[in-house]
């Protein structure tokens, strides 16, 4: 009998290279990530982890080696509504007048043409949406006057709206509460035990064994990608960070855990020119 065909990774980096001119982002990276998982991308201010994120998303073309989403160019994964963003929070004008409801919305605009109407489906996702992430009953609420939990909730519920299969989420723990992130890391682990692949940028490095079915270390390249429990040890981290570490609460599963001693738990990410 023959075997059945060995599906592609839902993320892949083969050889990457991304520079924003002289400066170089990352090199030589590898990645590959199967359906269904969670990884956590995990580094220092400067490391690369949004470089990594955005040519996953498209939006940085490397100038070496490929990126494929399902073996697949991630510029027609991300037309075709496949791929989820939830970016920083300095990326968002929070002013703007949208509603929650908008914003959700707009995961439905690929499939609604130039006019932008939208049908019972396209209502009916939102709904489904904004109900799952527990914000159905803020939908009608400008988008700012969320907190910052709720926003990132807003932000996941429009790639759940547009059916993506990726969702790529840059620091989601940044300037939240511990409830606000374990509510995050609840929903991220049920959109991955549906089929979904979650890409997770963070500087929480206690709250990542939890969230996390593997961990990348990231500096300027993936220095080392496997389970938290064999990536995240104090000698492994030092390597990514390059500072000494101070020791952290231990997580309930027993995997090792550490944090660099002068690096915030929630520290902004890196900034590109």
């Amino acid at each position: 009998m023959t075997a059945p065909p060995v599906p592609p990774p839902a993320v892949e980096l083969r050889g990457v290279e991304v520079r924003y001119g002289q400066i170089v982002a990352l090199r030589e990276t590898d990645l590959a990530i199967a359906r269904g998982r969670v990884c956590g991308l995990v580094g220092m201010n400067g490391a690369g982890k949004t470089s990594l994120l955005k040519a996953v998303l498209g939006l940085t073309r490397p100038v070496r080696g490929t990126v494929l989403i399902d073996g697949a160019d991630p510029a027609l994964a991300r037309r075709a509504g496949a791929i989820g963003y939830v970016p920083q929070a300095e990326d968002v004008d929070w002013d703007f007048p949208l509603s929650v409801r908008d914003v959700v919305s707009m995961g439905r605009f690929t499939g609604q043409g130039p006019t932008r109407r939208a049908s019972a489906a396209d209502r009916a996702a939102v709904d489904d949406a904004l109900e799952r992430v527990g914000l159905a009953d803020l939908a009608g609420r400008q988008i700012g006057a969320l907190s910052g939990g709720q926003r990132k909730r807003a932000f996941v519920a429009r790639g759940i709206a547009q059916s993506a299969h990726v969702m790529l989420l840059d620091e989601p723990f940044a300037g939240v509460d511990r409830t606000s992130q374990d509510e995050l890391t609840i929903l991220l682990r049920q959109l991955a035990a549906d089929g979904a692949t979650v890409l997770v940028s963070t500087h929480d490095l206690a709250s990542a064994p939890a969230l996390c079915d593997e961990v990348a270390l990231v500096r300027g390249t993936v220095l080392r990608h496997g389970s938290p429990a064999e990536v995240m040890r104090p000698e492994l981290l030092a390597e990514a960070f390059g500072v000494p570490l101070a020791p952290v609460t231990t997580p309930a599963d027993g995997a090792p855990s550490a944090r660099p001693a002068d690096v915030a738990p929630n520290a902004p990410e890196e900034v590109h020119p």
